[in-house]
């Protein structure tokens, strides 16, 4: 009799998934949608300087094009806009219109209008040559820097595991070794 049940379940469970029907438990209904937040976007305000501010950095550039040194900079009186100046000139690739870079010094500005709330940047090429045209890129040799820190730190969390295992198997070895109390 229990063989006969059986089998008619699974001809039904069968029956029901060719069809597309649930079989013998009913679907689980679907979660409401929640509304999603409204964020009230007049609470936030952009971060700009609110009066003019003027970066200059002086550059030397490799054959590829890619800033490899800064050798000086003029900074503004907003350190949230020499910052990003400083990141945007490591990034600067500084090439001709036709494509083709010449190494050398360039001065790279930045002038900011609270106005119209934009940055003009310009670039002057003060002289030809007199640069390590095979020097890596800035942009490089940070990313180096960066995945070294990142190798030694990994190193000394997994040194930091080993010791922290190391400790528990003694101190599990000194408590199965240490002698118990046993009655006489």
């Amino acid at each position: 009799m229990t063989r006969h049940v059986f089998k008619g379940v699974l001809c039904a469970a069968l029956f029901s998934a060719i069809l597309g029907a649930p079989s013998l438990a009913a679907s689980t209904p679907r979660p409401a949608a929640s509304p999603a937040p409204q964020i009230d976007l007049t609470k936030f305000r952009p971060l700009y300087p609110k009066a003019a501010q003027h970066t200059k950095y002086v550059v030397e550039v490799n054959a590829k094009g890619q800033v490899s040194g800064v050798r000086s900079a003029a900074r503004s009186k907003d350190k949230r806009f020499d910052a990003v100046t400083f990141g945007n000139v490591v990034q600067t690739f500084i090439r001709r219109n036709d494509g083709k870079a010449i190494s050398g010094l360039y001065r790279v500005s930045y002038d900011y209008d609270p106005k119209t709330q934009l940055v003009k940047r310009s670039v002057a090429l003060l002289r030809a040559g007199g640069v390590n045209a095979a020097a890596l890129g800035l942009v490089n040799v940070y990313a180096e820097a960066s995945q070294r820190n990142a190798a030694k730190a990994q190193a000394a969390l997994k040194q930091q595991a080993i010791q922290q295992q190391l400790k528990e198997q003694l101190k599990n070895l000194h408590a199965s070794a240490a002698p118990s109390a046993a009655p006489h």
